[in-house]
């Protein structure tokens, strides 16, 4: 039967059979509503002259199909299963059918898994291997594939890719002449900014200049539907997954020393105060000065330059640290949300194996970029607002009511206040921030701080962003990596006429889409990067069970304790069945655990000695328990209630 109702012969197969293949099977519609594509039903299956006819007796509840990721493991005599990767998945997958040629125990598969929700059979068919489980390189296989992040680019975009050629001066001004410099981390894999700085009256031109993606990637090419279906670039410690092939995001696109390349310029004047005066853009060909690292500006500024940098210490580094001084009095007075998250890093050898987990140092050289970015990413949101131009908007909604009254809720008994109504500024938040540092709830007001707050995305409307105190902003700074930066460059070039490889009117019409899958992609980048940084974690904990580390309370569920240990470099699980004998309440609003018994209370944010006890590094499940427990009454901030010896352990 088809969608629309009209009843009709459907092809269909059987959900199983005997043998490896499953035939095809005329299936014809009987009583009840009309079938549609995909639905699963109890038919009668009879053999007509060759042909397999099968007629409904009724339509069942439909399978569930999902696909997995695992490690595939052969028991013997026909017992295959799969092993899932995914530490939320308990039970493993029998497989059905035949393996796909090549495909041995150990190796790491995708599957489709079936679920069928009337007698809970499970099993899962392979579809594809992915690799060794036990090679260095299976933690980012791993995480890309279990996140469904595409690797390989269709052959006409990578076509398209190689084909490009070097931008010329036509209709650009010429930079070369201007010390422009590129500043990222030693690991950096692309330069898609620099910068440049000199004083002018009593304030600053700051110049920024971006590589010119647009020129290379048109609206509606195979490189921009490639570049849109991914959304952004996914960097893990071992590997990128780029938004654009090797030759642009590595090649003609990356802002290389000593190299002519194409850039869209954003001239910035801010006085001494910081406050942007005005701005201007412009498209440009440059040849980056030098390129360098946070690390070696750092220590340059400090007063201990190297042979890179000895030479623009005086002409290049003072005026950018001169300008990023003005720009910070202007971040300060306008109050920013000033949440210091730490970034874990994982440094490997030379065989892909992990040499060390650690937090990356946050120096003046980060913020001074993370300022040069900021502006110009303010200034093209002011430029395309100003004249009602069709964009993309990094929007950043402020805190839900709930989530902000169970914070107040929590906050409260640790003497921290929050008035109630509307959202407060951001810098109330800061503000509770600067009470905590060195107390020893730091580390928990900050990740209930941060909890509370909503998770910024792109749209079309503005309604500011929360978090930066800033009325508009728009992703302009990030082309190689971000296709919400390609819409921004190509909603410039269209508004101030520097080009026909503009925003089209296709894409304006679809700036909602756009903006929703962006959104949605970078929320599964940053899932499968975070998933790799786990996964490495777990591998680094897997010989040192038995180990007692110092760590903190990370996350608080019904179910137990998520404990952060090593400075934040790996975390495991605490089940609750493993804490001391109580009866423990989950009280969502303090993130606690809390003993009616004997008063007993782990709240996130507490400090803890935890015992490792097993590591499962395919699903990187990792299992403490905790040592030396501490009463309660002895944790900041709350009052554990008076003992009931009526309840029992639960």
């Amino acid at each position: 039967a088809a969608a629309d109702g009209v009843r009709a012969a459907w092809p269909g197969r059987p959900v199983r059979w005997p043998g490896d293949t499953l035939p095809d099977v005329t299936v014809e519609p009987g009583r009840g509503p009309a079938l549609a594509r995909g639905d699963r039903v109890l038919a009668r299956i009879s053999d007509e002259d060759g042909a397999l006819v099968g007629r409904v007796m009724r339509r069942l509840d439909p399978m569930v199909t999902r696909t997995i990721v695992g490690v595939l493991r052969d028991g013997g005599r026909g017992r295959v299963r799969i092993e899932p990767v995914d530490r939320r998945e308990r039970e493993d997958w029998p497989v059905a059918g035949t393996l796909p040629p090549g495909i041995a125990d150990g190796d790491l598969v995708v599957a489709d898994a079936v679920l069928d929700p009337s007698t809970q059979r499970r099993n899962a068919v392979v579809t594809e291997r992915i690799g060794d489980a036990n090679a260095p390189g299976a933690i980012g296989l791993i995480a890309i594939h279990a996140a469904g992040i595409p690797v390989e680019f269709p052959p006409e975009a990578l076509a398209q890719a190689e084909a490009a050629r070097p931008a010329g001066l036509a209709g650009r001004v010429d930079l070369r002449d201007l010390s422009l410099v590129t500043i990222d981390g030693e690991d950096a894999r692309d330069f898609d900014d620099a910068v440049f700085a000199e004083t002018e009256g009593e304030g600053w031109h700051l110049v920024v200049a971006i590589a010119d993606v647009a020129h290379y990637v048109t609206p509606g090419s195979p490189l921009d539907r490639a570049a849109r279906d991914r959304g952004n670039s996914v960097y893990l410690p071992d590997r990128v997954v780029p938004m654009l092939p090797e030759a642009l995001s590595n090649g003609l696109c990356s802002l290389k020393p000593a190299e002519d390349r194409a850039c869209l310029v954003a001239h910035l004047w801010i006085d001494d105060t910081g406050r942007l005066e005005r701005h201007r853009f412009e498209r440009g060909l440059m040849r980056s000065a030098a390129r360098l690292t946070y690390n070696q500006v750092q220590a340059a500024r400090n007063g201990a330059p190297d042979d890179a940098t000895a030479p623009l210490v005086t002409r290049v580094i003072e005026p950018l640290y001169g300008a990023f001084a003005a720009l910070d009095r202007a971040r300060r007075k306008r109050g920013t949300l000033e949440l210091d998250i730490a970034e874990r890093v994982v440094r490997l050898d030379a065989e892909g194996r992990v040499r060390e987990i650690g937090v990356r140092p946050r120096l003046d050289s980060h913020r001074l970029i993370e300022e040069f970015m900021i502006a110009a990413n303010v200034a093209a949101a002011e430029t395309l607002e100003g004249r009602q131009a069709p964009t993309l908007y990094r929007v950043h909604d402020q805190p839900e009511r709930a989530r902000l009254e169970a914070l107040r809720e929590a906050l409260a008994p640790l003497g921290y206040r929050i008035a109630a109504g509307t959202a407060p500024r951001p810098s109330v938040f800061s503000g509770v921030l600067d009470r905590a540092r060195g107390r020893p709830e730091e580390a928990m007001v900050s990740e209930m701080i941060l909890r509370a707050q909503a998770q910024a995305a792109y749209s079309p409307r503005n309604i500011g962003h929360y978090g930066l105190a800033l009325p508009r902003y728009a992703h302009f700074t990030s082309p190689i990596r971000r296709y919400a930066d390609l819409i921004v460059h190509r909603g410039l070039i269209r508004l101030l006429r520097l080009g026909t490889d503009g925003m089209t009117g296709a894409d304006a019409a679809d700036l909602d889409a756009i903006g929703e899958h962006i959104s949605s992609t970078e929320r599964r980048a940053a899932g499968a990067e975070r998933d790799a940084v786990d996964r490495y974690a777990a591998a680094w904990l897997s010989d040192r069970t038995g180990e007692t580390f110092a760590g903190r309370i990370s996350g608080v569920a019904r179910f137990g304790l998520f404990v952060s240990v090593a400075d934040g470099a790996a975390s495991g699980l605490v089940p609750i069945e493993s804490l001391p004998d109580e009866f423990y309440e989950h009280d969502a609003a303090h993130e606690a655990l809390v003993g009616r018994r004997w008063g007993r209370v782990f709240r996130l944010g507490a400090p803890v000695r935890a015992r490792l006890l097993s590591v499962d590094p395919v699903a990187a499940r990792v299992t403490f328990t905790l040592v030396d427990v501490r009463d309660g009454a002895d944790l900041p901030g709350f009052a554990p209630p008076r003992p009931d010896r009526s309840r029992r352990r639960r």
